[in-house]
């Protein structure tokens, strides 16, 4: 069976890609070498579950496989920021937001402020400092929006 998937097609997941997905959303090991423990589990190797892996990502199925940290846990911090950006000048100003390396995510939205991004900073003091920076470089204000209360939700997706 082929892997590759014309463009608009949903790809095609077998069994295993469900069980390796479905294993990788809150039980991933902390050993040496996980990979080889997830491939005992699933019963292939080692090899197949990197390559199952780097697929999934190739194919946009996961856009995203690493570890969830709680930064301010050790002294950093996270903040929602958004930008009203003129359309004329949006691509000139995403460019220009995520050269900072202190910008985690960055999305387009249908609303006035219409660019959003998250920054993620060494210390809670680096926010501040990293939204002026951003500012200096695109000319437009950054307005912060500070997390008031922290919710978890264990969000795990049936594959």
């Amino acid at each position: 069976m082929s892997r590759a998937t014309a463009k608009g097609q949903t790809p095609l997941l077998d069994d295993t890609d469900r069980a390796l997905i479905n294993m990788l959303q809150g039980d991933f090991p902390l050993v040496r070498n996980p990979f080889a423990d997830v491939a005992i589990r699933l019963g292939i190797d080692q090899g197949q579950v990197i390559d199952r892996l780097q697929r999934l990502l190739d194919q946009r199925v996961l856009t995203r496989f690493g570890p969830m940290f709680q930064i301010e846990r050790i002294g950093g911090a996270f903040c929602l920021a958004a930008i009203s950006v003129p359309e004329a000048d949006f691509e000139r100003v995403t460019a220009q937001v995520n050269a900072f390396a202190e910008v985690a995510h960055n999305y387009r939205r249908d609303h006035a402020l219409n660019m959003w991004f998250v920054l993620a900073t060494e210390t809670p003091q680096g926010i501040a400092a990293t939204a002026r920076r951003i500012e200096a470089a695109t000319g437009l204000p950054v307005f912060l929006f500070p997390k008031e209360r922290e919710y978890f939700v264990e969000m795990k997706l049936e594959a």
